[in-house]
């Protein structure tokens, strides 16, 4: 039991003032995502232990992130994480200058030298038949595993490590809350088909929209700025409509017990993990006590949606000066083939 979680299961009047700032904070993104929980019976009261150890398992996911990458051409040669990510220094370059979401926090902070994200990849395990040298013994036809990283996507920013790891929490508590009212979705009885009908239709939106931990991996597919405000209008909406429904107090009281088992439990519905590994400068994986090759370290997150994906991520810094001018806009020039 964390930290927050002792405090509430003690004595919640004890709780210091940002802890309960922070749990006041993830209550109101919970009702952004599912707002007529509100109307449960104490939900407030009810809410803080679940998030609490959500809060917990946010600050031991948070400390296990590796140091944030510093992602320049200049750095690619001699980082083995680099290295392993991107294929030549210059790829640094185009991922980050094909990130709208980078280039807008460019534009909204103009005295920023650099930027803190989220690179997210999509990670390929391949097992192969290779060579390998062992002493001055060449062998052929040995059995490796390769890795390599692609579709680089930039999504989540912010000004400060401190702050992008605030952003990433946040996601967290999004994504939690998307788990609990996909669950709910699932469960609808029959008779309430329309709700049903509208909780799965927010999902869907939500998960377009970039609610949750697709963005940190860099997940789904990418959406363009005159898009996501069509589908931001259309989420209001939803929204509306679904509090339209006269729904009975029961039903309403199990959602807001469907969310605190959610949260209550949150690495049964959230996957992230690391991975520590070492391979050698052609991304192979490096087996047993060898001495070659080095080491990387990652993270990766199982983002949900019609076709699961397991993607990467790493805590990166980019410079403002390596960001190529104009831009390239590949995302845009690849969703209209």
């Amino acid at each position: 039991m964390g930290l927050l979680s002792r405090l509430f299961h003690r004595d919640c009047s004890s709780v210091p003032p940002m802890a309960a700032a922070r749990i006041d904070e993830a209550i109101g993104r919970i009702l952004t995502i599912h707002p007529r929980i509100a109307v449960a019976s104490r939900y407030r009261h009810r809410l803080n232990e679940p998030i609490a150890v959500t809060l917990d398992y946010a600050d031991e996911l948070m400390a296990s992130l590796p140091a944030t990458l510093d992602a320049s051409a200049d750095a690619w040669a001699g980082n083995p994480s680099l290295r392993a990510f991107f294929a030549t220094p210059d790829d640094i370059a185009d991922t980050f200058g094909r990130s709208q979401e980078v280039r807008a926090f460019f534009e909204s902070n103009p005295d920023a030298v650099d930027v803190h994200g989220t690179l997210g990849m999509a990670l390929n395990e391949r097992h192969v038949l290779g060579v390998a040298l062992d002493g001055d013994t060449l062998h052929h036809d040995v059995a490796q595993t390769t890795l390599s990283f692609s579709d680089h996507r930039v999504r989540v920013c912010g000004r400060t490590e401190t702050s992008l790891r605030e952003e990433i929490e946040r996601r967290l508590i999004d994504q939690l809350a998307l788990e609990g009212l996909s669950m709910l979705a699932a469960t609808r009885a029959a008779r309430l088909a329309r709700g049903r009908e509208l909780m799965q239709e927010r999902v869907a939106l939500l998960h377009r929209g970039g609610t949750g931990l697709a963005s940190v991996a860099g997940g789904g597919a990418a959406v363009e700025a005159s898009e996501l405000a069509h589908v931001q209008t259309q989420i209001a909406q939803n929204a509306e409509s679904l509090a339209a429904l006269r729904v009975p107090t029961d039903i309403i009281e199990h959602e807001l017990e469907g969310i605190c088992e959610v949260f209550g439990k949150p690495a049964d519905y959230v996957y992230i993990k690391s991975r520590h590994i070492r391979i050698d400068m052609m991304n192979v994986v490096q087996e047993g006590e060898t001495k070659g090759g080095s080491d990387i370290e990652f993270h990766f997150v199982r983002v949900p949606g019609v076709t699961p994906q397991m993607r990467a991520f790493a805590l990166v810094r980019f410079r403002r000066s390596e960001l190529p001018p104009g831009g390239l806009h590949i995302d845009a020039a690849m969703r209209a083939l």
